[in-house]
């Protein structure tokens, strides 16, 4: 319930400010509106405003919204409004119109992303955990602990990292530009500090996901090699583990940090063959060797082990927030840089460097809309201005049925001094229309891929 709910006042929120921005830009440009609805369909809600005789309604779909304004294209107008019409309108007018449903939500964008850096959010420390085994990090020295003080991307200026997610967007920038990214780390309290280099030009980035950390060696923030809670049925029960345990060896290997021990857990399968493995867990202060045999799991990069239950205990928070105006400041910066990497990655998608898989529908959308609202007020907040980035950067793609196309035929026009024909115009939008749905299409495919996925790793 509460999935829905946080997807439908992300939906609406998103919807209304961009038609808002289309509507505001319209009346101050003198256009008249005649309806201004949230949703297609049937209304469900509507009103008329009496000083303008604008219709406001929301519909009963809510995937989307228009502003309609009297146009002479689409009906018959009265000759003293024709000065009110949209397509009488300057150049200039129209384009701004037009522009400003999809430079609304980038500005809502900032505004989230300021209230989340006004208010704080609780985030892991930047502390390292064990680094994957043949990764980047590993290569570069790292072996887990390390806290880092400071990052940057190529010759960029070092800039302090307060949180572990600061440090992911860092890594996620560096991999995606194929750039080095430099760490300066402190080992362990007291300890002097040290720089080391990871070298992400060699990673043939294809998808931003979980498999990209596991290559670059950081997947998650330190954490005690404890046992969470332990799910009926599965590997840990069967083994006599209990939440609290503390792990300290597998086998013959000294058990450090909850990533090693998630590493261990992964790789306890030879082949499609599940193996047992002999555990020593602190359990009220009492040493306990146990024999735990995980469960076979396919996953896209091949069989893994899993014991079914929380691996490694909670890591150590800060809490991250800011001044006014350095929190409005990063609340801009960070708009800039996911518009700028999504665009980055559409690019790339398109010519076949990034995969498809990348694409994500309303399914997904949903589904991080409850997780986010579940973690709270503001990691919802911080959702929405995601969100709200890929809705107002989408908008300006030049595809003839979005804004972006609308603005490549008033540019055209304002470059020959001529409108595109009605001819070309149906064409276009034809090719438009055939565009967003393969797109849409595939984000759909990549949702229920994602879902089965799920159910098979359920009940696998």
């Amino acid at each position: 319930m509460l999935t829905v709910l946080a997807f439908l006042v992300a939906l609406g929120l998103l919807i209304a400010v961009h038609e808002y921005g289309h509507y505001r830009v319209a009346v101050a440009c003198g256009v008249k509106v005649l309806r201004f609805s949230v949703g297609f369909g049937k209304p469900v809600v509507a009103w008329r405003a009496k000083k303008s005789g604008t219709e406001f309604a929301i519909g009963l779909f809510p995937l989307g919204g228009y502003v309609r304004m009297l146009d002479e294209r689409e009906a018959p107008v009265e000759p003293h409004e024709r000065h009110l019409a949209f397509n009488t309108q300057p150049l200039r007018s129209r384009a701004a119109i037009v522009a400003a449903g999809p430079l609304a939500n980038l500005l809502l964008a900032v505004v989230l992303y300021s209230l989340v850096n006004w208010g704080g959010v609780q985030e892991p420390k930047a502390v390292l955990s064990s680094p994957v085994a043949g990764s980047i990090a590993q290569a570069a020295g790292l072996t887990g602990g390390e806290l880092v003080r400071r990052a940057a991307m190529g010759d960029d200026e070092m800039v302090p990292m307060r949180s572990f997610e600061e440090l992911r967007w860092v890594l996620t920038q560096g991999a995606l530009d194929g750039e080095r990214v430099r760490l300066e780390l402190e080992p362990s309290r007291g300890a002097s500090l040290r720089d080391v280099v990871l070298d992400l030009s060699s990673l043939n980035v294809r998808d931003a996901d979980a498999q990209l950390f596991r290559r670059i060696g950081v997947v998650a923030p330190w954490t005690r090699p404890a046992i969470g809670e332990v799910m009926p049925g599965g590997a840990a029960e069967r083994a006599g583990l209990r939440n609290g345990d503390l792990v300290r060896r597998i086998g013959q290997t000294d058990v450090v940090d909850g990533m090693q021990l998630r590493e261990l857990i992964r790789t306890s399968v030879r082949g499609s063959q599940d193996v047992t493995q002999s555990w020593l867990v602190e359990r009220g202060g009492q040493l306990v060797r146990l024999e735990v045999m995980p469960d076979i799991v396919h996953e896209d990069s091949g069989a893994v082990g899993r014991i079914n239950a929380y691996v490694g205990g909670s890591p150590d928070m800060v809490e991250v927030d800011y001044g006014f105006w350095e929190g409005l400041a990063k609340g801009a910066e960070r708009t800039w840089d996911v518009s700028t990497l999504t665009l980055r990655m559409m690019g790339r998608m398109l010519t076949g460097e990034a995969s498809l898989k990348n694409l994500s529908g309303p399914l997904t959308i949903a589904d991080y809309a409850g997780r986010s609202a579940e973690m709270g007020l503001m990691q919802y907040l911080a959702y929405l201005a995601l969100i709200s980035v890929s809705l107002g950067v989408l908008n300006l793609l030049p595809l003839p049925v979005l804004d972006g196309g609308h603005l490549m035929y008033y540019l055209w026009e304002g470059v020959t001094g001529k409108g595109v024909s009605d001819t070309w115009m149906e064409y276009l939008q034809r090719g438009g229309v055939a565009v967003l749905a393969l797109m849409m299409s595939i984000a759909l495919f990549n949702d229920i891929s994602r879902y089965l996925a799920k159910l098979l790793a359920v009940f696998a």
